[in-house]
């Protein structure tokens, strides 16, 4: 349940449209719903302004399908991550509407309308075609948030000449994704360019020395251009939703 539909359901009780018990029972499973294997979180967009999103590696396609149903029952959109596409294709057999995306490895489901909002758009850099999994999560994770997404893809630091011709696209976004894997330079380079937050997600593409995405961490963390935050290893979404916090950050009701 968004905060939207809850004032709405608040003021239909209020204007005698709704009788009380009847919105006792829609509000029944707040906070939370108890499936037995899960507890699905319906109260997190009304306390955190962002819904509750399934990671899907691990669960069975029956226990992805039925926390899928609660949440589109609930009216919220549903998101699920690190979906592969054996594990898609069962799901959609049990949620027909599910629209799979192979590229980012998520699935979704779009119920409520995307409303964007934020100070501007959230501008998703990628070091090299390899990173566009990672990338493209953390795209689709921020469009589906609600936030207007540009896209700046195969810019890494072997050709520096391609970051220089997009700066003024740079430097017209409210905060920056940028996604790198081998030594993981790309975010101190983007970040040394502009005045906006830059959101570095090291990724686990490299030959052996790369340790599976563990120099690119460290290069991050150790970056010399000051104010770069860094995420875990391959992880878009995580990436996508601090973003969309700093892009709403001081709107007025900036939750859904």
């Amino acid at each position: 349940m968004t905060e939207r539909t809850l004032r709405k359901l608040l003021e239909q009780v209020a204007a005698g449209g709704i009788e009380p018990s009847a919105a006792l029972d829609q509000l029944r499973h707040l906070p939370f719903e108890d499936l037995g294997f899960a507890r699905v979180d319906h109260h997190r967009t009304i306390r955190r302004g962002l819904p509750e999103v399934v990671f899907g590696e691990g669960k069975s396609a029956d226990q992805i399908a039925a926390i899928g149903r609660r949440i589109i029952a609930a009216g919220t959109n549903l998101l699920i991550t690190r979906l592969d596409a054996d594990k898609a294709r069962a799901v959609r057999r049990r949620l027909k509407a599910l629209d799979y995306r192979p590229d980012a490895r998520l699935g979704m489901i779009v119920r409520e309308p995307l409303r964007p909002r934020g100070h501007g758009p959230i501008m998703i850099v990628s070091a090299g075609t390899s990173d566009l999994p990672v990338a493209e999560e953390a795209a689709l994770t921020a469009e589906i948030f609600g936030n207007p997404v540009e896209r700046l893809y195969d810019v890494g630091v072997a050709g520096l000449h391609r970051v220089a011709a997009s700066l003024a696209q740079l430097r017209r976004a409210a905060a920056l994704i940028v996604v790198a894997g081998m030594e993981g330079a790309l975010p101190s380079v983007v970040a040394g360019l502009v005045d906006r937050p830059v959101i570095a997600v090291p990724t686990s593409v490299g030959y052996g020395a790369a340790l599976g995405g563990i120099a690119a961490l460290l290069a991050m963390l150790n970056s010399c251009a000051s104010g770069v935050t860094v995420v875990n290893i391959d992880n878009g979404f995580g990436a996508a939703f601090a973003a969309t916090l700093i892009n709403r950050l001081g709107l007025p009701d900036g939750r859904e």
